[in-house]
C-alpha cells in the first residue's frame, strides 16, 4: 500500500460531490526520489488534472504582472489604491515577482531531487546580497513588463527598486564572492544550494557621527518578502555537556555526548533566480531559537520576570549578528557558537537529503560536494566525521575517508593572523566530543606524517592542528586543509603564496596537487548589467546583443570600436552620467557639492590597515598641501579631483577606525577651504553597502586597490571598477596581477614594493635604519601640527608608521605611490587615450567572470555536472514519463 492508503473509487453517476482525497503523510522536507515516482503512480489521474489545472504559473504578460500586484497590494499588505506609496508599490511588486520565482524554484527542486545528481553546497558565513528586487527582474527577463506595468498603475520602477533594504548578511568581498558564485551555479544550471545564517541586524549600520565611526544595528528584516519561513523544519543543535563511554547492543565502545543546552535551528529559504534559465537554486539561512519555548511561565508566575524570556534571547544571541566583537571572551564564546550552530544544522540537513535516496554511505562523496568558504564553517569536518561514527555507526577510517573526500577549502587570506584559532579550552566547555574528535584526527594524522618524514620532529610540530601556546589553540586553517581533498588560492599570486609561505609544510606533506587556484570572479549581470544599464546597453548595441552576459570572452569585441569617434564619444558621456548621478547623491547625503567633471579617485572597501586606506589619505594630504604651496596661477592647471573613501571598520578594529577619523578629519578641512574649491573634495559615504557599490563604482575614473603587495588575496572590487570602464592604481598584489596580464601594463597604474622584498624591507624596519620618505614625514608633521584637528587623535596611527614598525610598508612606497598619482594627473587630462584606455580595458576583463570561477570549480574540484536543458523545460511528471 501506498503512503497515500487506499484509492478512492470513482463517484457513481449523478454525485456531484467531489471525491474525497486520498489520505497521504509528506514529510515537511519534500520527497525522495522514490517516494516521488510512488507517488505519482498512486495518485488518481482525475486528482492530478485537477491539481494541474488549478496550478501557480508564472506572469508573463504586463497585464498578468498588474493582477499579481494589484492582488497582493489589496490582500497581503491589506492596502488600496488610495494609499499605496512607494513602499507599497515596492512590495506588491517583490510578492509579485517572489510568487513567479517559488514556482520556477519548485520546479528546480523537483527536478534536482528527480535526476538525483550530484549537488554542491557552498558554505559561507557571509552572503553578501545587496538588493534582490532589480536582480530578480534581469534574471527573469521581466523588467520591461514590470516597468510598463507598474507605471500605468502610477509608479516608476527606479523608485520602487529604492525602497528595499540591502539584506544584512555579510560585510566584504567574501560575502558579495558567494552572492556572484550562487548566481553563478544558478545561471549555470548547477545542482547547488548554499548555506548560511540569517542575522537579525547583520554586521551593522555605519554611522558617521563627529567623524567618527558608531554601530547602530541594521533592522533590515523589517518586511523581506524574499525569504520562506520553514518553521517546520528544524534542527535541535547542542552545545557544552559531556562525553561518555558506553558498550553498543554489539559490545563496542562508543561515545555518547549528552546532557548539554539544545538550541533550535529554524530554515528560512532564499530563491536564488540564475539569468536566462528557468533554473532556480536555494539560499538556506538557519535562525536560532530556544528549543524549550520562547516563554517560561513558571518563572513568570514566580515574580521573575527578568528571566521568563532569559532562554529564547540567549539562543537568539546567535543568530542576531555577523562577526560579533571578539575582544572579550564572551564574544569569541558566542562566535564559536555561531560556527557550530550555522554548519551543524546545514550538514544535518544535507545527510537527512542524501538518507532519502537510500543509497550506501560509500556514495556519499558521489553526491554531496561541500565547499567551505575560508577557515569559518571548519566545524562541519569534525561535525560529519562525529555523524558517520557516533550516529551512524561507521568505523573510523572509512567514516575519515568520506569526509575528505566530501570537503574541498577556499583560502582567503595570506596572513598568518587572519587564520582563525580558537582555545582549546573554549572547545572543551561548548562542544567536548568534537575537541575529541580533532584530537583523534590530529593524532592520525601526525602518525601518518611521522611514517612519511621519520625523525623529523620540527615538521610534526609545525603541521599539528594542536598550537603548543598558553593555552593551547585548534588552528581552523590546519584542520581544513587535512580534512579536504583540495585547497585552492584565489589568485594566482596567492595561490603561490601559501604554497611557499603559511601552508609550505602541508605541500611537503601531501604534495602539490593537494593545492590549486580558482581566480575569483564577478557576475557581469549585476556588476555591469544592473548597476549600468547605459554602459551595458551600450556594448550590447556594438556586440549585436546581450550574449556577453553570459559569456564575457564576447567582450573582446568591442576593441575594434576603441577608435570610432563616436562610440567613443558615447563612452564617455555614459561615464558623466554616472558621476553626476554619484554628485547628486553625495549632495544629498554629505551637503558637499563635488564637479562631475573632476577626477572621481575612489577607494571603497572593508577598512583594514593591510589594504591601506591611511596611504590613500596621507596622499590626499600631500595633495592638499602641495595646493597650499602653489600661487593662483599654478592651480589653473591642477586636474580637480574628488577622493571618494567608504567601507566599515571591525568594532574592536581601533586603528581602522582611527583612519575613518582621519579621513573625515582631512574632509572637514579641506572641503570648506575656500581657497581649494573644487580642485580638491573629500568624501566619506556612510555606510557602503552592495546597493551603493552600484552607485559608485560605474562612475569611478580611477579606483585605489593598494594593499601591501602579498597581503590582498585576490580583490573583486577591482573587477568591478575595471569592467565598467575605470582604470586602477595599484600595488602587484591579487588579481591585480592577473587583470594587467588581461589588459596590458598600459591600462593600468601600479607601483610599490613586490610580494618578494616585502620580507626584507619589514626586517629593515625592524633590526636596521629606514628613513621615513620625506614626502611622507611632511604629511605627518602636518598632523601633528594640529591641521586636521587634535593631534592625539591619530598618535597611534602616526606611530605605526613612524616608530612601530612599519608592518604595511606605507613609508617604503609612499613615494612611488605619488608619483604614480601625478602620472594619473597627466593621463586624465588626454581625454582620447583615457578613453581608449576605458574601452579597451573592459574588453578583456572577460577571464573574470564569476562563471568561468565556477566552471573552473566544477570541473577540477567538485566534479559537478550541470541539469540538463531539457530537464528544466519540462515539470516533473512530463520528465517522468520517458
Amino acid at each position: 500500500m501506498s503512503s497515500y492508503g487506499k484509492l478512492v473509487t470513482p463517484p457513481s453517476p449523478g454525485i456531484t460531490e467531489p471525491p474525497a482525497r486520498p489520505r497521504h503523510k509528506r514529510t515537511a522536507t519534500g520527497f525522495g526520489l522514490k517516494e516521488i515516482k510512488a507517488v505519482e503512480a498512486s495518485v488518481p489521474r482525475h486528482l492530478r488534472d485537477m491539481w494541474r489545472k488549478f496550478e501557480a504559473g508564472e506572469f508573463k504578460s504586463k497585464e498578468e504582472f498588474q493582477k499579481e500586484f494589484v492582488r497582493h497590494v489589496e490582500t497581503t499588505l491589506a492596502r488600496s489604491m488610495y494609499n499605496c506609496d512607494d513602499v507599497g508599490a515596492y512590495s506588491g511588486t517583490a510578492l509579485a515577482l517572489r510568487d513567479r520565482l517559488i514556482v520556477a524554484w519548485n520546479h528546480t527542486q523537483q527536478q534536482q531531487t528527480f535526476r538525483d545528481q550530484k549537488r554542491v553546497y557552498y558554505l559561507s558565513l557571509e552572503f553578501l546580497m545587496g538588493r534582490t528586487l532589480d536582480n530578480a527582474m534581469l534574471n527573469c527577463g521581466v523588467k520591461d513588463v514590470v516597468r510598463s506595468g507598474i507605471g500605468e498603475l502610477g509608479f516608476r520602477i527606479e523608485d520602487a527598486i529604492d525602497q528595499e533594504r540591502d539584506a544584512a548578511l555579510g560585510n566584504g568581498g567574501l560575502g558579495r564572492l558567494a552572492a556572484c558564485f550562487l548566481d553563478s551555479l544558478a545561471t549555470l544550471n548547477f545542482p547547488a544550494w548554499g548555506y548560511g545564517l540569517r542575522y537579525k541586524y547583520g554586521i551593522f549600520k555605519q554611522e558617521i557621527v563627529d567623524g567618527y565611526q558608531v554601530e547602530v544595528p541594521d533592522y533590515w528584516l523589517d518586511f523581506n518578502p524574499w525569504e520562506f519561513p520553514r518553521h517546520d523544519i528544524s534542527v535541535d543543535i547542542m552545545f557544552y555537556g559531556g562525553v561518555r563511554e558506553k558498550l553498543d547492543e554489539n559490545g563496542k565502545r562508543v561515545k555518547v555526548w549528552e546532557g548539554g543546552e539544545i538550541v533550535q535551528a529554524i530554515a528560512f529559504d532564499v530563491p536564488i533566480p540564475g539569468y536566462d534559465t528557468a533554473n532556480c537554486n536555494n539560499l538556506r539561512l538557519w535562525s536560532s531559537k530556544a528549543a524549550n519555548g520562547e516563554f517560561d511561565f513558571q518563572k513568570f508566575n514566580a515574580g521573575d520576570y527578568d528571566n521568563a524570556m532569559s532562554s529564547q534571547q540567549r539562543a537568539e544571541t546567535i543568530s542576531a549578528v555577523l562577526y560579533p566583537n571578539d575582544n572579550i571572551d564572551s564574544g569569541k564564546e558566542l562566535r564559536l557558537k555561531q560556527q557550530y550552530f550555522w554548519v551543524a544544522a546545514s550538514l544535518y540537513d544535507i545527510v537527512r537529503r542524501f538518507k532519502k535516496t537510500h543509497r550506501p554511505w560509500s556514495e556519499f562523496p558521489d553526491q554531496v560536494a561541500i565547499q567551505l568558504n575560508d577557515t569559518h564553517p571548519t566545524l562541519a569536518i569534525p561535525e560529519l566525521q562525529r555523524i558517520l561514527v557516533d550516529i551512524e555507526k561507521l568505523d573510523w577510517d572509512t567514516a575519515w575517508d568520506i569526509v575528505t573526500r566530501v570537503f574541498s577549502y577556499t583560502n582567503h587570506t595570506v596572513l598568518p593572523e587572519a587564520l582563525e584559532k580558537w582555545s582549546v579550552p573554549l572547545l572543551q566547555h561548548l562542544l567536548p566530543r568534537h575537541l575529541q574528535i580533532i584530537y583523534d584526527i590530529n593524532l592520525f594524522f601526525l602518525q601518518s606524517v611521522e611514517k612519511k618524514f621519520p625523525k623529523d620532529r620540527e615538521l610534526l610540530s609545525a603541521v599539528s592542528i594542536i598550537e603548543e601556546s598558553q593555552p593551547q589553540c585548534i588552528r581552523m586553517a590546519y584542520l581544513a586543509i587535512i580534512g579536504s581533498h583540495k585547497v585552492n588560492g584565489v589568485a594566482e599570486l596567492h595561490s603561490d603564496l601559501i604554497k611557499t609561505t603559511i601552508f609550505k609544510d602541508f605541500v611537503r606533506v601531501f604534495g602539490p596537487d593537494r593545492f590549486t587556484n580558482v581566480t575569483n570572479g564577478i557576475t557581469p549581470r549585476r556588476w555591469l548589467h544592473q548597476c549600468n544599464p547605459k554602459l551595458s546597453d551600450h556594448i550590447a548595441h556594438a556586440l549585436g546583443g546581450y550574449d556577453f552576459l553570459k559569456d564575457t570572452s564576447l567582450l573582446k569585441g568591442l576593441e575594434k570600436w576603441a577608435d570610432d569617434s563616436a562610440f567613443v564619444d558615447e563612452w564617455m558621456d555614459i561615464k558623466l552620467a554616472n558621476k553626476v548621478r554619484l554628485a547628486r547623491f553625495i549632495k544629498d547625503t554629505t551637503g558637499i557639492a563635488v564637479n562631475p567633471h573632476a577626477l572621481f579617485d575612489i577607494q571603497v572597501k572593508r577598512i583594514h590597515e593591510y589594504k591601506r586606506q591611511q596611504m590613500n589619505i596621507f596622499g590626499v594630504i600631500h595633495r592638499y598641501l602641495s595646493l597650499k604651496k602653489m600661487s593662483p596661477e599654478e592651480r589653473k592647471s591642477v586636474v580637480p579631483r574628488v577622493s571618494i573613501f567608504g567601507g566599515k571598520a571591525a568594532p574592536g578594529y581601533w586603528m581602522a577606525k582611527t583612519i575613518i577619523r582621519l579621513i573625515t578629519a582631512v574632509g572637514d578641512v579641506v572641503n570648506n577651504d575656500p581657497e581649494i574649491g573644487d580642485l580638491l573634495k573629500v568624501i566619506f559615504i556612510e555606510d557602503y553597502n552592495v546597493s551603493k557599490a552600484e552607485l559608485i563604482v560605474p562612475a569611478s575614473d580611477i579606483s585605489e586597490h593598494i594593499s601591501t603587495a602579498g597581503t590582498e588575496a585576490s580583490g573583486t572590487s577591482n573587477m568591478k571598477f575595471v569592467i565598467n570602464g575605470g582604470l586602477i592604481i595599484g600595488t602587484c598584489d591579487g588579481a591585480n596581477i592577473e587583470i594587467t596580464r588581461e589588459i596590458g601594463e598600459e591600462n593600468i597604474f601600479l607601483f610599490g614594493a613586490l610580494a618578494e622584498s616585502v620580507e626584507e624591507l619589514r626586517f629593515a624596519h625592524r633590526y636596521g635604519k629606514t628613513e621615513m620618505d620625506p614626502l611622507l614625514k611632511e604629511v605627518c608633521d602636518s598632523i601633528e601640527a594640529g591641521t586636521f584637528g587634535d593631534a592625539s587623535t591619530f598618535s597611534s596611527l602616526l606611530h605605526s608608521v613612524a616608530e612601530g614598525g612599519d608592518y604595511y610598508l606605507v613609508s617604503d612606497d609612499f613615494g612611488s605611490y605619488i608619483k604614480t598619482h601625478a602620472l594619473v594627473d597627466e593621463a586624465f587630462v588626454k581625454k582620447d587615450e583615457w578613453a581608449r584606455s576605458s574601452i579597451i580595458s573592459v574588453a578583456n576583463m572577460g577571464f573574470f567572470s564569476a562563471d568561468r570561477a565556477i566552471l573552473e570549480y566544477a570541473e577540477t574540484i567538485w566534479n559537478l555536472e550541470p541539469l540538463p536543458l531539457e530537464a528544466l523545460d519540462k515539470p516533473v511528471h512530463e520528465a517522468e514519463k520517458k
